[in-house]
């Protein structure tokens, strides 16, 4: 395994820009409403979500301005595919949606081409019509980024009836003098007076992290049919914008060139003005861990009556004759990247939905597996093994399955940590459950109170079930809310059905789509909570 001044030496990140020409058009009508999906092979014929793009309506010539990042390994071949799909529904799910084409190709054809044109294809051999990608990579060198909130006065209307929909789009001008598209803001209806939101992009994406390249701004009137109206553009540069936060107004005429030629009198087509602009440092999870954070990790196994009897070969617990089952090989997996972030090895297991000797009275929902309450610790990925076999044969399987209480104990934990107000502590709960959950309501609580801990929530779903209420908590397709309706603080939990990594040869597969989101979510909680990584000790 790598040490982690060594990951951080050899990792770079690289962030791809995406644009289209000559798309299919699926859509009866009108254009395609386009959107590009980054994967990277995980092994034989599987491949993991690195990020998406934002859709563009009634294009089919579209240049995104969501960039896609990834890690550039330099020692490993990283088989990437772009695939571009027209979206018609709100769902993540791409299986409904129309795929316009994709290209295979490695992130390192990309990096030492700087950028890459090549034509789409529907599947090896077919191409999709005239289609064709280009696809642009730089690496990312500064981890600064701008903060921007803009209004504006007096905007032309554009439309017959009702206001202008106005939306601003920003340029950084490139070395080869071309307008690159770095931001688009959301569009506000029916409105010649508007405030978009607040803002966040990468200095470097935005300015290529100089201050003084120039950058314009077009402010336009959204048509939902893709022919989107000029009402006026201005030029500028960070350095310029950053004039509001001394609380000096920064203001800019919005110009339509067209209109300026025609009439002497002409003034603008409105104001735009910028109400706040701040620099700030985005941290990376490896600055967080390499600051000397410790990422605790806890388990909690379901041994609940629906898993079936340890004993029958049809049970998720029955241990075949090399002493494994899809419990095991789950947490094997998975345990075996997260043991490397936590520096004392030390691993509080946990069961619940069981009935304990000697009385095998009530089930209980939050047992040490090692039998000790008072030291529930096992010592690394292999005492977990070795508690849970010997508990097994213990243990009277049983019910309701109760979620929330191994969920608060951890939440309990979090939230003393939590009062040290410094970037020393995260927990990851991995709870392992065939997802016959009974507490839905009270874990939806448990989970909304948690998303404001140093806590993720990683749910690995074992056998055949149907995992739909593991997939509502994972939130991936809406915000997910507590019974009174509030909603999550930031994105918790993350749910991967173990039967779909069962097959592939590489364990660390599964490991890989379970941690996924794990630094998002490390990073996403201390900057929740305004918490700078903290210094690596000084070697004596």
């Amino acid at each position: 395994m790598l040490k982690l001044s060594q990951m951080a030496d050899c990792v770079s990140k690289v962030e791809l820009t995406v644009s289209c020409s000559n798309l299919l058009d699926k859509d009866v009508g009108s254009k395609s409403d386009p959107l590009c999906v980054l994967l990277q092979s995980s092994g034989k014929d599987s491949w993991t979500e690195l990020g998406r793009t934002e859709r563009i309506e009634n294009t089919s010539s579209p240049s995104f301005s969501q960039r896609l990042r990834l890690d550039y390994h330099f020692e490993t071949v990283q088989n990437l595919k772009l695939g571009v799909y027209d979206i018609d529904n709100a769902s993540r799910d791409l299986g409904d949606d129309d795929y316009l084409g994709g290209v295979e190709l490695t992130l390192g054809q990309i990096v030492s081409s700087k950028t890459l044109t090549r034509p789409l294809q529907l599947k090896k051999g077919k191409p999709a019509g005239k289609g064709s990608i280009t696809i642009t990579a730089e690496e990312i060198k500064d981890n600064r980024s701008i903060q921007l909130e803009l209004e504006a006065k007096n905007l032309d209307k554009k439309d017959t009836f009702g206001k202008s929909d106005p939306f601003l789009e920003f340029f950084k001008k490139g070395d080869d003098g071309k307008w690159q598209l770095v931001h688009r803001t959301e569009v506000v209806k029916n409105n010649l007076n508007p405030s978009w939101k607040k803002f966040t992009v990468p200095l470097q994406t935005f300015c290529s992290s100089d201050l003084e390249r120039p950058l314009k701004v077009d402010c336009s009137d959204h048509d939902s049919d893709g022919s989107h109206d000029l009402i006026g553009s201005f030029t500028t540069k960070v350095s310029e914008l950053q004039k509001a936060a001394s609380g000096s107004p920064v203001a800019f005429d919005c110009i339509h060139p067209d209109k300026q030629k025609k009439k002497k009198s002409y003034k603008n087509s409105g104001v735009v003005s910028v109400k706040s602009c701040k620099l700030a440092t985005q941290h990376s999870f490896l600055d967080y861990v390499m600051g000397g954070c410790q990422i605790n990790f806890t388990v909690g196994i379901d041994f609940t009556g629906s898993n079936g009897d340890p004993r029958s070969p049809n049970s998720l617990h029955y241990l075949s004759p090399d002493g494994l089952n899809q419990y095991l090989t789950a947490l094997w997996s998975v345990g075996q990247v997260v043991q490397d972030y936590d520096t004392d090895k030390l691993f509080p297991a946990f069961g619940f939905g069981a009935k304990l000797p000697p009385d095998y009275q009530a089930a209980h929902h939050e047992f040490a597996l090692n039998f000790n309450p008072s030291n529930p610790n096992c010592q690394g990925i292999q005492g977990i093994v070795e508690a849970y076999r010997m508990v097994l044969p213990q243990l009277r399987l049983s019910g309701p399955t109760n979620f929330s209480p191994i969920i608060n104990h951890v939440a309990s934990i979090a939230t003393g940590a939590a009062q040290n107000n410094s970037a020393s502590q995260y927990f990851v709960l991995l709870i392992l459950t065939d997802g016959e959950i009974t507490d839905l309501d009270q874990t939806r609580d448990a989970i909304v109170r948690a998303s404001r801990l140093p806590l993720s929530i990683i749910i690995v779903g074992v056998g055949p079930a149907d995992f739909k209420a593991m997939e509502l908590l994972d939130g991936d397709d809406g915000v997910l809310r507590s019974t009174v309706g509030e909603a999550v603080a930031r994105d918790i939990v993350q749910f991967v059905p173990f039967l779909k990594f069962k097959d592939q040869a590489p364990q660390a597969t599964l490991a890989q789509a379970v941690l996924a989101e794990v630094p998002t979510q490390v990073v996403s909680y201390f900057k929740m909570r305004g918490l700078q990584p903290l210094k690596p000790p000084v070697k004596a």
